[in-house]
């Protein structure tokens, strides 16, 4: 089917958007999928639609803050598919506000999805991919997270640290043939940026050189590149996929 076939990969909040988007490109590919999703039923639901390309997929309940959680999907992953190469840190949550107004709850949340998450996952999948000497980790970050943005402190704070966290997994798993990256997204288009002012949106836009909100399709793009034999030299390294608003 394609240059993925008999690998597995697992994407986290893959039930739909961007995350889905990264699950149907790597099953087009060939790798079969595991969608680790807090919303069960539409974990199942998107598992079954991956299926129809014609690869094996599960769809897992997890949450990805919690240690035991994502060690038992992990573990449960594993035993369905006896392998894991490919591991996409997609889950990320916002709970925005201006820093001086941003409730202590609000920042613990978004660092616990979005940066607590992707440790752990990392943790859990690492020690079968180190083992293996081979598997490739893709970490989504974020725009903000290399530039800041007004009334996003817990958000660009929690992406910064996923780039962090990207570099340093690189030098600690390169010996043992993994590669990790992260793919920077700027504004779009899902359900999450629906949920913005048209203000917001148009503040959005002005600083897009490419003037046009991105698409799901457009980071799962990105992804794919990473996932694959042809990135084969490139580990610790974090690709924009923003329309050049980190220019």
């Amino acid at each position: 089917m394609g240059d993925l076939d008999g690998q597995v990969a697992i994407v986290t909040g893959g039930a739909r958007g961007i995350g889905f988007a990264i699950a149907e490109k790597l099953a087009a590919r060939g790798a079969s999928i595991a969608i680790f999703d807090v919303m069960p039923d539409e974990a199942e639901a998107s598992a079954r639609k991956i299926a129809e390309c014609g690869v094996k997929a599960l769809g897992l309940q997890v949450d990805v803050t919690d240690e035991e959680s994502v060690d038992a999907a992990v573990k449960k992953a594993r035993e369905e598919f006896g392998r894991m190469d490919i591991l996409v840190n997609n889950a990320g949550i916002t709970r925005d506000n201006i820093l001086l107004r941003m409730k202590a709850e609000d920042w613990d949340k978004v660092l616990a999805v979005n940066l607590r998450g992707v440790f752990l996952c990392t943790k859990a999948v690492a020690r079968y991919m180190c083992k293996a000497r081979s598997g490739r980790i893709v970490n989504i970050a974020s725009v903000v997270g290399m530039v800041g943005n007004a009334g996003q402190a817990n958000y660009s704070a929690s992406k910064a640290g996923v780039i962090g966290l990207t570099k340093t997994s690189a030098r600690e798993f390169a010996s043992r043939g993994v590669l990790v990256n992260a793919v920077a997204p700027g504004y779009i288009d899902t359900a999450m940026t629906k949920a913005i002012s048209d203000e917001a949106k148009e503040s959005a836009l002005s600083q897009t050189p490419l003037g046009r909100l991105g698409l799901p399709e457009d980071v799962a793009a990105a992804v794919s590149f990473l996932c694959g034999p042809e990135s084969a030299f490139i580990t610790g390294h974090v690709v924009p996929v923003d329309g050049g608003m980190a220019i």
